[in-house]
C-alpha cells in the first residue's frame, strides 16, 4: 500500500475522530471503555491507548491499527453520534471501513468486520432501518411520505443493500438475512403501489423483481413455503412486467430450485425450468442461459432421463464458453458450479467414480464466503458417490463438515441433501463412524 494510501486513511480517521468531537484522550477513552463492554479489557494505561490513537493519525507515519483495535473502531463507530447502530452506506462505520482499506487491510478483513457488526445488529433486534444507513433511511422514509421524492439515488442505495445482504450468504444464517432484508421488501411492495415518477418505475420493477427473488430463498431456507411461494410469485410478476425475458429467467430458476424441495416430484420443478429455458434462450445473458440448461440436466438426471440430461449439460457448457464479457447478467455461475451439475448427472445416470472427481473438482473451487453453502451442497453429494463406491467411512468423515456448514448458516438444502447421504449409510448403522456422525447431527442440528 502507498505511503499516499495510509495518508489518506490516516486523515480519514482523524475526520471520523473530530466528527465525534473527541480529543485524542477522549477517543481513548471511549476505545476503552468499548474493550470493557465487549469483555475485553486493556491491560495497558489510557496513555498508552492515546499514543496508539495518534500513531493512526500521523501525518507523516501513520501505523495501521491492529486487529485488535480494529474490532474496537468498528464497534464504536457502528453507532452514530446518537449511540443508534448504523451499518450501511454513508454511515461512521462505512467510513471506518474504507479507511482501514486504504492502510492495506484485506478485503476479507474488512467482510469480517461487517458480518461481525451484521451479528450483533440481528442479535441485538436494532431498529432494521438502521441497517441501510442513514441517508438511505431518510431518502427512503421521505419517498414512503410522498412517492415524487424517490430518486436515483436513492434506487441506488436500495440496490446496495440487496447486494450487501445477498454477498452476506455463506457467512451470516439465513434467519438473519431475513431481518435484514425487511426493510427493502416492505418498501417496494408500498413503493410500488404508489404514483411513483414513471421515469423510475422499470428501476423500481427490477430492484423489488430481485429483492423478492432473495426473500423468497430465504423464507425457504427458513422453512417457511407459504412465504416463499407468495414472494416467488410476486417476483414473477414484477420481473414480467419488465419486458426482459432472462430477468423472469433468473426468478424461474431460484423458484425451482426452492420448489425441488419442497413440493413432491419433479413436475413443479421441471415446469419451472422449462419455462427458465424459454424465457432465457430469447435474452441477452448466455450465462443465465447456461445455468437454465444446467438445471435441465439436473431434473432429466433424476428422471432418469440420461440422453435428455447429457444434451443440457451439452448446451450448458457451450453457452458458458462464449464470450460474457457484455453479458448483462451478474451471476456467478461459473465452470466450478457447471461441474457440480456433472456430478449430479453422473450419480444418477452414469459412473459414480465420474461423479465423485466432478463433486470433489467442484467443491474445491467454490472456496468464497459467499459459496461456501454451495460447497456444502456439493461435499453432500461427494459423500452419497463415495457410499455408492463402497467407501461410506470417508463418506462420513466429508459429511462432519458438511454438518458444520448447514448449521453455521442454517441452509436447508445442504441440510436435505446430507441426511439422504446419511440413510445410505443405514447398512453401517452400527458402525463406529456412523455413530458419531449421528452424535454430531443431533448436537449441532438437534436431529
Amino acid at each position: 500500500m502507498s505511503a499516499h494510501s495510509r495518508l489518506t486513511g490516516a486523515a480519514m480517521l482523524k475526520r471520523l475522530r473530530r466528527s465525534r468531537g473527541w480529543s485524542l484522550a477522549n477517543a481513548a477513552q471511549a476505545l476503552v471503555d468499548m474493550a470493557v463492554r465487549l469483555g475485553q479489557p486493556f491491560d495497558t494505561s489510557i496513555a498508552s491507548v492515546q499514543r496508539s490513537v495518534a500513531r493512526w493519525e500521523s501525518n507523516t507515519s501513520p501505523i495501521v491499527p491492529s486487529e485488535r483495535y480494529q474490532l474496537l473502531l468498528a464497534h464504536l463507530y457502528a453507532h452514530d453520534a446518537r449511540g443508534q447502530m448504523s451499518l450501511g452506506s454513508g454511515s461512521d462505520l462505512a467510513e471506518l471501513l474504507e479507511a482501514l482499506g486504504h492502510f492495506g487491510v484485506s478485503e476479507g478483513r474488512l467482510s469480517e468486520l461487517r458480518t461481525i457488526l451484521v451479528r450483533t445488529a440481528t442479535d441485538t433486534g436494532v431498529e432494521l432501518l438502521a441497517l441501510l444507513g442513514p441517508s438511505t433511511q431518510a431518502a427512503l422514509s421521505a419517498a414512503l411520505a410522498d412517492p415524487s421524492h424517490l430518486d436515483e439515488g436513492l434506487l441506488t442505495a436500495m440496490r446496495d443493500s440487496i447486494s450487501h445482504v445477498n454477498g452476506q450468504v455463506g457467512s451470516v444464517p439465513f434467519v438473519r438475512l431475513q431481518l435484514l432484508l425487511a426493510p427493502i421488501i416492505e418498501s417496494c411492495r408500498r413503493l410500488l403501489n404508489m404514483s411513483v415518477p414513471n421515469v423510475f418505475l422499470p428501476d423500481l420493477q427490477l430492484i423489488s423483481a430481485q429483492a423478492y427473488t432473495l426473500a423468497g430463498r430465504f423464507a425457504f431456507e427458513t422453512r417457511d413455503d407459504d412465504a416463499s411461494r407468495a414472494l416467488y410469485s410476486a417476483a414473477t410478476d414484477v420481473a414480467s412486467s419488465l419486458g426482459v425475458p432472462w430477468r423472469r429467467a433468473v426468478v424461474h430458476m431460484s423458484n425451482a430450485l426452492v420448489t425441488l424441495y419442497s413440493t413432491p416430484g419433479l413436475d413443479a420443478a421441471k415446469a419451472l425450468i422449462d419455462a427458465a429455458v424459454r424465457d432465457a434462450r430469447v435474452g441477452q445473458s448466455v450465462t443465465v442461459r447456461a445455468r437454465a440448461h444446467a438445471l435441465q440436466a439436473e431434473i432429466a438426471a433424476r428422471a432418469g432421463a440420461e440422453k435428455h440430461a447429457k444434451a443440457a449439460l451439452a448446451l450448458a457448457w457451450y453457452d458458458l464458453d462464449q464470450d460474457r464479457a457484455t453479458d448483462p447478467a451478474t451471476s456467478s455461475f461459473s465452470p466450478a458450479h457447471l461441474r457440480g451439475f456433472e456430478g449430479i448427472t453422473s450419480l444418477y445416470v452414469g459412473d459414480p467414480a465420474q461423479a465423485h472427481d466432478y463433486f470433489a473438482n467442484s467443491a474445491q473451487a467454490l472456496v468464497a464466503p459467499r459459496e461456501r453453502v454451495q460447497r456444502a451442497i456439493v461435499s453432500a453429494d461427494q459423500a452419497l458417490a463415495r457410499i455408492r463406491l463402497g467407501d461410506p467411512q470417508s463418506a462420513a468423515e466429508l459429511l462432519h463438515s458438511c454438518i458444520d456448514a448447514a448449521s453455521e448458516t442454517g441452509g436447508r438444502v445442504a441440510m436435505i441433501r446430507m441426511h439422504r447421504a446419511r440413510q445410505d449409510l443405514r447398512p453401517w448403522r452400527r458402525e463406529g463412524f456412523v455413530a458419531d456422525l449421528d452424535d454430531h447431527l443431533i448436537e449441532s442440528l438437534g436431529r
